[in-house]
């Protein structure tokens, strides 16, 4: 397999984006999401989804040239209209104004609304550790998940973030999961390569478990921990739905499909000041030795260094450069 720098990811995927109509300073924040994601491992939300990216452009279900509408209604309420372009650079857009909010408030909710989907929520929540404030984030997705017991798919793989700064500018503490037991471009993955999922990932429309991935797909996926992960998704649904005027998951069309209307999701956040007490450091400290007394544990978000080179296969490296020289 090809090997790139993770710069020369963020380049081409920069050049694909602008060449199917992305403004550039947009182009530029998206590749650094790519990239980020690829460094990190997380190939479902890097150069997995940069064909969707650059056929939606072209299609108008997303808009590249959007500029987002950043309003404080409140001392500590941001909401950021996202035009129907993408999710990260509207809270770009916003992140100054929401980590100052944090600082005089104590705690800032971001609402973005009318947005494309955000793939990595942790790329967010980590860009609000690093500015210094803790995050919380989660978001809705197409329906694919039923309730437990049931077979109708009511909402999405729904993830949450949530990130904590470790007072020096960096982070201490990351983890970005979705609310199912895998998320779905896992599964898509599988289809692709024609390979089996394991038990329990997903039911097929007969609400029996599967390890066919077609079959899945055309079924549900389950919720981690069942019932737990079932509550988390629905608190993500309802923010979400509730206070960034985000489609429901039920109403949102598939998210890669090239044509249709805009993804109309929305990305709900929760910025906490940790300097509003003294002891949250020093709480993240304990913790962290805590969790890594015993060899190989580790805190999530902390002990893994992102790659600086990507394998990167050939037929996605090929899609690359053909987006990127159009």
């Amino acid at each position: 397999m090809p090997l790139l720098s993770v710069a020369q990811i963020e380049e081409l995927s920069a050049q694909a984006l602008s060449g199917h109509g992305a403004a550039d300073w947009v182009a530029a924040e998206m590749a650094r999401a790519i990239a980020w994601a690829e460094a990190r491992e997380n190939r479902i939300c890097g150069l997995y989804y940069l064909e969707s990216y650059c056929q939606q452009l072209r299609t108008g279900r997303v808009r590249g040239d959007a500029e987002p509408q950043v309003d404080r209604p409140r001392p500590s309420e941001i909401t950021v209209h996202a035009g129907d372009g993408f999710a990260q650079p509207a809270f770009t857009r916003a992140l100054d104004t929401a980590v100052a909010a944090a600082r005089e408030t104590g705690i800032a909710s971001v609402a973005i609304h009318h947005a494309h989907t955000c793939t990595a929520l942790g790329y967010f929540t980590e860009a609000a550790a690093r500015a210094g404030v803790a995050a919380l984030g989660m978001t809705n997705a197409s329906p694919i998940v039923a309730p437990p017991g049931g077979r109708s798919r009511v909402i999405g793989t729904n993830p949450i973030s949530f990130a904590a700064p470790d007072g020096q500018g960096g982070v201490g503490m990351l983890f970005d999961q979705s609310t199912t037991t895998v998320a779905l471009g896992h599964i898509t993955m599988a289809r692709a390569a024609r390979r089996p999922i394991p038990e329990g990932w997903a039911l097929d429309a007969q609400g029996r478990p599967t390890t066919d991935p077609e079959a899945a797909l055309q079924g549900t996926l389950t919720s981690a921990g069942g019932y737990k992960g079932w509550g988390f998704g629905l608190m993500a649904e309802l923010l979400v739905t509730g206070l960034c005027g985000s489609l429901p998951s039920r109403a949102v069309a598939p998210l890669k499909a090239p044509e249709g209307a805009p993804h109309r999701l929305g990305q709900y956040f929760v910025l906490i000041d940790p300097r509003q007490s003294n002891q949250f450091q020093t709480a993240l400290a304990d913790l962290g030795a805590a969790v890594t007394a015993e060899e190989g544990t580790r805190i999530p978000g902390r002990g893994k260094t992102p790659l600086q080179e990507v394998e990167v296969p050939a037929s996605l490296y090929q899609h690359l450069t053909d987006l990127a020289a159009r």
